[in-house]
């Protein structure tokens, strides 16, 4: 057969080249030309191996190592390699960006479909169940070193300017009003404890509670409260979660969710990690039960301060109408689907003519709300 060319005649190629057969992990040279009568690349290996790539069926592969070479392979087989330096060659192969065959999907998918399934399983079963184990055996001045770093860490999250942590308000008079405020509800609890308190001067809507009884309040949501009872009232709700140390179970079980992720994909090790773990322990989400568990604690300890337990109702229902402008205070609350039942839990928690008794005068909830002036 004879074979009539038309236009310019390309010029003849040849090279020198690194061989792997896929089989063995030494390589051989072999001496490539292209054929152009069948348009492939040829060549003869040392040890008698012909070589013999259709140009249309050879793909480029990356070149981990450096990318000063360029290394080939046939798109229906994976495991034969070329490398050569000669970069030439690149224009005579017109599928060279072609995507490699991906075979047995099935068994792909499955094994994705697999570690995935590992991964949840680890993150929402296995670190929850660690951390509560954990929790058990961690002493007190473990816990007040945690929740000290943790509280440091959210302060400079929190800080927009990247300069200087949110100030922790310390006005004189709202101090002492805070205390009075404590020592009302110490004096209820069925065991003292000892409190660290701290108010932070920031905007936000919210409090919440740290691992070694710390527990934390926001200007803004003193700001918005209408009635110190409402301020005691949340107060008391946090002061559950310290008893029943949901705080220190919460961090345990963030800081092992953060590493899990970290191994996986990385950079979870500087200042990523630290504002995931802040963000996540402000928006602190209990579960349903541990929730129920603190408003009923909450619950007895306002009656026996004589602050009404509606108060919560009220505060419940005021953050709930206030809707997006008071998040994350209020998406904390509005993730149950029962908050209804625990606003009418709070009002029936309140005895038939219950005589409360002012936890603060006029001026001392005046110099509370300003504390951070």
């Amino acid at each position: 057969m004879t074979v009539l060319r038309v236009g310019h005649t390309p010029d003849r190629f040849s090279a020198t080249a690194t061989y792997f057969n896929g089989s063995r992990s030494s390589a051989a040279t072999v001496a490539l030309t292209i054929d152009e009568d069948t348009q492939s690349l040829v060549g003869l290996v040392q040890d008698g191996t012909e070589i013999h790539w259709p140009l249309t069926d050879i793909r480029q592969a990356p070149d981990q190592a450096g990318g000063d070479q360029m290394v080939l392979q046939l798109c229906d087989d994976p495991v034969q390699r070329l490398v050569l330096s000669d970069f030439e060659l690149a224009q005579r192969l017109p599928n060279r960006k072609k995507r490699p065959k991906i075979t047995k999907r099935g068994p792909l998918i499955g094994w994705a479909m697999a570690a995935v399934a590992s991964v949840g399983l680890i993150i929402f079963v296995l670190v929850p169940a660690m951390a509560n184990q954990l929790a058990r055996f961690i002493p007190p001045e473990g816990e007040r070193a945690l929740g000290e770093v943790t509280l440091q860490q959210i302060r400079t999250a929190l800080d927009q300017t990247g300069l200087n942590p949110v100030p922790v308000c310390s006005s004189p008079e709202g101090l002492a009003a805070r205390e009075k405020m404590e020592e009302r509800l110490q004096s209820a609890l069925p065991e003292t404890q000892s409190l660290h308190v701290s108010i932070l001067d920031h905007e936000m809507i919210n409090a919440f509670a740290l691992p070694g009884n710390y527990i934390v309040f926001f200007r803004g949501l003193i700001e918005k409260a209408e009635t110190p009872d409402e301020v005691a009232a949340v107060f008391a709700h946090e002061i559950g979660h310290v008893v029943s140390r949901d705080p220190t179970r919460h961090t345990l079980r963030s800081a092992g969710s953060l590493g899990v992720l970290g191994l996986l994909f990385g950079d979870f090790a500087g200042g990523a990690a630290v504002l995931l773990l802040a963000e996540r322990l402000i928006e602190a989400q209990y579960s349903q039960e541990a929730e129920a568990d603190a408003d009923v604690f909450a619950h007895s300890v306002l009656v026996d301060a004589k602050i009404a337990p509606e108060a919560l109702a009220t505060m419940f229902e005021r953050f709930r109408d206030m809707g997006g402008e008071a998040s994350p205070f209020v998406a904390h609350f509005l993730s149950h689907p029962s908050l209804g039942d625990r606003i009418q839990a709070a009002r029936d928690a309140t005895p038939p003519g219950f005589e409360a008794l002012p936890i603060l005068s006029a001026q001392e909830w005046r110099a509370l709300q300003n504390i951070c002036d």
